[in-house]
């Protein structure tokens, strides 16, 4: 019973999004074993090659991942110029990331791959597609956390009431850990991308 002590104790917050990752994963897991059975005959791919754009977005991705990571390690040393700033880096990552998935899809079109191909085809884009939705809500959050953060740095007893929220903590450290699993979620969906092509 420790571990549901442990998620009872959760704050809801918490909670919800732990519950909503979980509930990601599995419509990530169901849509990519409907892809990997959706393949065609053997060959059919083998005349195209991984969008370069779904290449780079990964190198992206993976740098995004680390600034994130640094978002909260600066918030707890009271450094909210530097937690901005990794914020923002993060923010800017992640419309560049977005960016190159809509040239992505435009390179799998010019390769003849899309929805009015083979299903592969067009679980390509739906796994994408879906991906780069759920990525759409931590670029929002992030935005919004990012004006949260540049009002309080201005004044010296807001930015002293922010850091000694907890809760104010809580949400920044929410953001860090859903934009990684979205991060690992994109990684997984790669490498499933580079063994069909």
């Amino acid at each position: 019973m420790h571990w549901f002590e442990k998620i009872e104790n959760l704050h809801p917050y918490r909670t919800i999004m732990y519950l909503g990752m979980f509930g990601s994963g599995l419509i990530f897991l169901f849509l990519m074993a409907a892809f990997i059975l959706s393949q065609p005959e053997a060959g059919r791919y083998s005349q195209f090659t991984i969008p370069k754009s779904f290449i780079i977005s990964s190198m992206v991705i993976i740098s995004s991942s680390f600034t994130a990571g640094k978002i909260i390690p600066y918030y707890n040393n009271s450094n909210l110029t530097k937690a901005k700033g990794y914020l923002l880096v993060t923010l800017f990552l992640g419309l560049l990331f977005s960016t190159l998935q809509f040239t992505g899809w435009r390179e799998l079109a010019g390769m003849g791959i899309d929805f009015r191909g083979l299903p592969s085809g067009s679980f390509l884009y739906l796994l994408s597609g879906i991906h780069l939705f759920h990525l759409a809500g931590a670029l929002i959050y992030a935005f919004v956390l990012l004006i949260q953060l540049q009002k309080s740095e201005k004044d010296p007893v807001s930015s002293l009431i922010l850091l000694a929220n907890p809760y104010e903590q809580m949400k920044l450290d929410l953001f860090s850990v859903y934009w990684k699993f979205m991060d690992a979620v994109w990684l997984i969906l790669f490498l499933l991308f580079l063994w069909m092509f």
